[in-house]
């Protein structure tokens, strides 16, 4: 019988508990996509209480929190396949099985930006000052969202003997290994960036400022945790997020730099 318990040898921590939380009419409820709906609850109200202090219309926020999660979920799916198209060219079908797992958290970006961006187009709403509260909620909902990594038994790094080492079941070598817990890696450091981005908050001179924020220091953190992980989408030889981070970095100092230039411009 394969031992399925994770446990950190280094800090005497030992969890044993199923992904399955419960069953409803036979049908598997994981804890999984528990975690990613506390993950968005917390995100929206963390949101919609930096949406009152900008002045900005909760209702607004739920509105497209309404359209940004299916197009977010189906954006993390596409770019999934996308980038990782051999393990559904036998089986097309099976691009559509999503609870089996295959999402990615910069496609979800990408959806969720995107369709704010049409939202914000249609009700001639500035683009930049919904972003700004809408990062709090992102950030903070990627931070949460990541421990659904810790009871899926998923997103790990390379095999490491670090006093915080975790010890898991692989499938793909047959055996206990003892890696990098990279999804704590990233969750501490989104919750970090939530943070940060709080104490920036007195820093920003324009719209645009936090999303700008958001999109440097994530991605900085996400570039080199994903440098850790063996379960990267790759083009060649190169790590997709690690690409997409680059890119998200480029386009968020861009945005800030932009911004302190019209404010100086100004004086």
């Amino acid at each position: 019988m394969i031992d399925d318990s994770i446990v950190f040898p280094g800090l005497g921590l030992r969890f044993d508990f199923s992904p399955v939380a419960f069953k409803i009419f036979g049908l598997e409820v994981r804890w999984y996509g528990i975690i990613i709906a506390i993950g968005f609850l917390c995100g929206f109200l963390a949101s919609t209480y930096f949406a009152k202090k900008e002045e900005v219309n909760p209702e607004v926020l739920l509105d497209i929190a309404i359209i940004a999660l299916p197009v977010a979920i189906i954006f993390a799916r596409v770019y999934y396949v996308i980038f990782n198209f051999k393990e559904f060219k036998g089986n097309l079908m099976s691009i559509f099985a999503i609870r089996q797992g295959g999402i990615a958290i910069y496609g979800a970006v990408i959806g969720a930006l995107l369709s704010t961006y049409i939202y914000c187009r249609i009700k001639n709403i500035n683009f930049f000052k919904i972003c700004d509260v809408g990062v709090y909620g992102l950030i903070l909902g990627q931070a949460i969202g990541r421990w659904g990594n810790f009871v899926n038994r998923e997103a790990y790094g390379y095999e490491t003997n670090l006093p915080w080492r975790m010890q898991i079941y692989s499938s793909e070598v047959g055996r206990r290994i003892e890696v990098h817990p990279t999804f704590l890696y990233e969750s501490l450091w989104d919750f970090f960036v939530f943070l940060l981005l709080i104490f920036l908050r007195k820093y920003k001179k324009k719209e645009g400022d936090i999303l700008g924020f958001y999109l440097i220091f994530y991605s900085i953190g996400r570039f080199f945790i994903e440098g850790l992980r063996t379960d990267s989408l790759m083009i060649g030889n190169f790590r997709v997020s690690q690409i997409v981070a680059v890119l998200c970095i480029v386009v968020g100092s861009a945005i800030v730099v932009s911004n302190r230039r019209s404010f100086f411009d100004k004086i």
